[in-house]
This record gives C-alpha cells, sequence and structure tokens, in this order.
C-alpha cells in the first residue's frame, strides 16, 4: 500500500462571505504526477498555499506524511509558486548558494547541469533575463532539491509553446523516484500527457478526482475535452 503523502480532509477557506474552498477533500499517494486543474480563481493556489502553510484553513485538516504543515513539511516539499521571489540583482551563481544553504536536499551539481542544458549561464543576472528565461531559473532551482513532493503552479503559463515541452522534459526528468509531483494549471492541453491523476476545481470545489485513464474512458475523450464536458454542467 502506497503512502499518502497529502491527505486533505474538509478542506474550506473563506474571506468574508467569499467561499475560495468549500470542503475539499483528496489523498495524494506516492509516486504519482497529479494534474490541479482549474480556470483563473478555481481555488487551484488557495489549496496550494494552505499545503505549503503560507494559508491557514478556516476549516478542516491538511496532513503532511501524516504531520500537519509545519517545518517537517518544508523539508519534504519543493515548491514553485505561481510568481517569482527570487532577487533580480543576484547571479544565476549566488542564488544556487543560497538555496544550498537553505536546503539540505539540494543538489548544486543537478542545478548547474540542468542550466547548462537550458543555456543559462551561472554569471548571468536575472534582472537581465526574460520573463521565461526566469521561470526556468526558478523551475531548476525546485527540481534541484530531492524532495517528497514538488508542487509546481503555474509552471508553463509564462513562456512560449516551444519552450513548454522543454519545461516538461526537465519536470519529467529530474523529480526524486518516489516522490510525487503536483502541477497546477490552466493549460490542460500542454500537460495532459504526462499525468497519472487528475483533480478538477471549480469555485473552490472539487468536481472530478480520478486517475487521467479513468477519465479519459469515462467520457471518450481527451482529458481537456472532458474537463470541458464536466464544467459545461456546473
Amino acid at each position: 500500500m502506497k503512502m499518502k503523502l497529502v491527505e486533505c480532509k474538509n478542506l474550506s477557506k473563506d474571506y468574508g462571505m467569499k467561499k475560495a474552498l468549500d470542503n475539499v477533500s483528496f489523498q495524494i499517494p506516492t509516486g504519482r504526477i497529479v494534474g490541479l486543474l482549474g480556470s483563473n480563481e478555481s481555488g487551484k493556489t488557495t489549496l496550494i498555499k494552505m499545503i505549503n502553510e503560507l494559508l491557514v484553513p478556516t476549516s478542516g485538516e491538511i496532513l503532511i506524511k501524516g504531520k500537519k504543515p509545519g517545518i517537517e513539511s518544508k523539508k519534504v516539499i519543493s515548491y514553485l509558486p505561481e510568481r517569482s521571489y527570487l532577487p533580480y540583482d543576484k547571479k544565476v551563481s549566488e542564488i544556487i548558494s543560497y538555496f544550498k544553504d537553505f536546503y539540505s536536499d539540494f543538489n548544486v551539481e543537478k542545478a548547474y547541469q540542468l542550466l547548462n542544458e537550458l543555456g543559462i549561464k551561472k554569471e548571468d543576472k536575472l534582472k537581465q533575463m526574460s520573463k521565461g528565461t526566469k521561470e526556468k531559473v526558478q523551475l531548476v532551482l525546485v527540481m534541484s532539491r530531492e524532495a517528497d513532493i514538488y508542487i509546481l503552479d503555474e509552471p508553463i503559463g509564462g513562456v512560449d509553446p516551444v519552450a513548454r515541452d522543454q519545461i516538461l522534459d526537465l519536470i519529467l526528468k529530474n523529480f526524486k523516484e518516489g516522490a510525487s509531483l503536483i502541477i497546477s494549471t490552466h493549460l490542460i492541453a500542454d500537460i495532459e500527457k504526462i499525468l497519472d491523476d487528475v483533480i478538477f476545481i471549480h469555485q473552490g470545489r472539487i468536481l472530478l478526482n480520478a486517475s487521467a485513464d479513468e477519465v479519459r474512458n469515462k467520457y471518450h475523450s481527451s482529458i481537456e475535452n472532458a474537463f470541458k464536458e464536466v464544467f459545461k454542467q456546473c
């Protein structure tokens, strides 16, 4: 039986009268690539921030490897936020040094190897890079950790279609064996080929949670078309 890496139980988040998440429950075991799929303002980022202890649930519970989010969960989660948090005035090599000092599981050799594959030099400063290249640097930092859970919030949202395949290839080849990966996106067609499981979320509620193959078989179509069909019924 696979270990439950993430468990969300009856999770809700209110902002005054607005309910950002409404009674959300699901589990993510080891060794799965999970697509958290929904439109903008569907609740994806709110959910991800709560898993990373950046927001506190109004009600319900989150468990990371059986424990509530905290210092220990931060040691096993490698998180790519939707917006960059890196200091733009620093060189890539300086940022790698920060990550090496901060995360005991950060693999410096792997980081430089990935940067080299992407044609990014360690002397380059972030402020001189395009938006897409900055996002590649941040992804390299996240994927160079030997984490148990990788959580990527819109990892391909800011890059052109040609670069998306390159980024997905980087993701697939560089997360730790036995780890699980959560990818939050609205660009379903671009990532559906790599997904093991999908979670459809809309207005803070989970509409569907199943394996990718189950969804394709049930709707006799792609994940993207199944997503559209489910949302027509909302």
